[in-house]
């Protein structure tokens, strides 16, 4: 009788996955689609497979990530620091709650980022974009990322809470780094850094909300305020956290989406110019697009969930507490859902629900960064048609959660 196959190691640390994950996806999801790491406290799981990952995000069975709890547990083993501050803000984001809590949060601002209400910030959004282009249009030379991609979200989400344009450097920073925390495993070093972080931040809200309780402003954090003072649906510590969160989660994704769509596309030529000629005749077509672009190189890889119960699936038995980690970037190159799936095509018949997640938890911000990568990338192209990517000087970012770029260089023919 044969040697069973071996099954794959999955590293998410080395260099290689960093620079292209998808060739090991496929390994993975061939040899070992509910593959197992085991742990000391408890096992976890990476699920590559598209039916099994948007089955567990629609399970009762699976709760979010507990890092919060998990934060605690952490300060008093090491006995290095209070992380108290960075625990306390990111227990109010809605990636780590769940009903009733979840419910009640997420029905404060669901209608401000329902597709109607997200439809009506184009005017604005194509502001931006133009006026992000105009300032690099006779240089020859863009960086995607810090010209536009970067930028983009941060103006957004300033104008929809109402924060001075001028805060958008420093606020954008605490971003990055609070937004780190999910990049598990971390270092003390690196939980005292976005400690740090997550009080300033805290501090900086703190003088922002007491200056709007003296005199309310016409924007989304005023409103939450009064659902604080007047509505107590909200209270004092959930605010600061959840402002943060509101801040804060669409940075990096909005700008992955946009930055990751360019590359793509730049790395593709010919899809480039057929996509320019297609949107000349049929602009609409740009939302099949990023709807292809963000499922042929999704912003967000990972996410976690944990067991509440033990659970069968793929052969396998997960048990309770052992956290499951779902591969988003693999189950949306399955070719079990996708003919072809490695291949770029914005016409294609499938599409995938997983890019923003499933479920209760589904993305609160995907329909304003869905329009915001369509309004940016659609500008790029018929602006400056003739992009060329400048390979050598790409910087990715460091990151498993999130994959996306430090530096994108491109040039152009100024006209």
């Amino acid at each position: 009788m044969p040697p069973a196959p071996k099954k794959p190691d999955f590293n998410p640390f080395v260099p290689e996955f960093q620079e292209n994950p998808y060739p090991i996806y496929q390994q993975l999801r061939q040899g070992d689609p509910v593959h197992r790491v085991r742990g000391f406290r408890f096992n976890q799981w990476f699920l590559t497979r598209y039916e099994d990952v948007q089955a567990v995000l629609n399970d009762g069975r699976f709760r979010v990530d507990d890092l919060p709890e998990r934060l605690g547990e952490k300060a008093a083993h090491l006995k290095q620091g209070d992380f108290e501050p960075l625990r306390g803000t990111i227990q109010h984001w809605l990636f780590f709650l769940e009903p009733p809590d979840h419910t009640r949060l997420r029905s404060l601002v669901q209608k401000t980022f329902s597709a109607m209400r997200v439809e009506l910030l184009r005017p604005l959004i194509q502001s931006l974009v133009d006026e992000q282009l105009d300032r690099v249009q006779s240089t020859g030379c863009i960086d995607i990322m810090a010209d536009l991609a970067a930028p983009l979200p941060a103006l957004v989400s300033l104008a929809l809470l109402g924060m001075p344009a001028a805060d958008r450097q420093q606020l954008t920073e605490w971003a990055y780094v609070l937004f780190h925390v999910f990049d598990q495993p971390l270092s003390l070093q690196d939980y005292q850094r976005i400690n740090q972080v997550a009080i300033a931040f805290r501090d900086y809200l703190e003088r922002r909300i007491a200056a709007l309780r003296q005199q309310p402003e016409d924007h989304l954090m005023s409103r939450l305020i009064e659902a604080c003072d007047r509505d107590q649906k909200i209270s004092e510590a959930e605010l600061l956290g959840f402002i943060s969160m509101l801040f804060s989660v669409g940075q990096e994704t909005t700008e992955n989406l946009i930055g990751n769509g360019m590359f793509a596309l730049l790395s593709h030529p010919q899809q480039l110019q057929q996509l320019i000629r297609d949107l000349e005749r049929e602009p609409g077509l740009i939302e099949s697009a990023i709807e292809e672009l963000l499922r042929y190189d999704s912003p967000v890889q990972i996410i976690s969930r944990t067991a509440l119960a033990a659970v069968e699936l793929g052969g396998q038995t997960i048990q309770a507490g052992d956290k499951v980690n779902l591969l988003l970037g693999a189950a949306n190159r399955d070719p079990a859902k996708f003919q072809q799936p490695d291949a770029l095509d914005w016409r294609r018949k499938e599409t995938s629900r997983l890019p923003f997640g499933s479920g209760i938890h589904y993305c609160l911000g995907a329909e304003l960064a869905r329009l915001q990568g369509q309004i940016a990338i659609q500008t790029l192209v018929q602006r400056l048609p003739d992009l060329i990517l400048d390979a050598k000087n790409v910087q990715r970012r460091k990151n498993i959660v999130l994959r996306g770029f430090k530096v994108l260089p491109v040039t152009f023919t100024v006209s």
